[in-house]
């Protein structure tokens, strides 16, 4: 597949093919006219990279969570549901992390102590 055609069957814009390429997310290779070509598996591979990153994983985050997957090309449905899994056990720590954070915030503990203001909440910022 084309950069073009990868894009258009993933949703994106090809720059961003390009980039998921440029940082080792997906894989492709060059033909003898030196076109960048990519195995039918690469527009799976991109839209789980959009999920990835509309959850906040990094790059290397989601390159690690791309490597449990085998070789361009070969990954079966049961590597795909497997990736799936991984990714949604990942959304929900991240989602309860959230939550914890925002508990903290929204207690009446102290998160910090500042000289001469009682409640930092109710203070002016100068």
């Amino acid at each position: 597949m084309t950069v073009g055609q990868v894009a258009a069957a993933a949703g994106v814009a090809a720059s961003a093919v390009r980039f998921y390429e440029t940082h080792g997310l997906i894989s492709g290779h060059r033909t003898h006219g030196n076109q960048r070509r990519f195995d039918e598996d690469a527009p799976c591979r991109v839209r789980m990279i959009r999920v990835c990153q509309r959850v906040g994983l990094s790059v290397a985050e989601i390159r690690d969570l791309l490597a449990t997957l085998p070789a361009s090309g070969r990954a079966e449905v049961s590597d795909w549901v497997e990736l799936g899994e991984r990714i949604e056990r990942e959304v929900h720590e991240r989602i309860r992390n959230l939550r914890d954070a925002l508990a903290d915030l929204t207690s009446d503990a102290k998160l910090c102590e500042l000289p001469g203001i009682t409640d930092p909440r109710t203070a002016a910022i100068a």
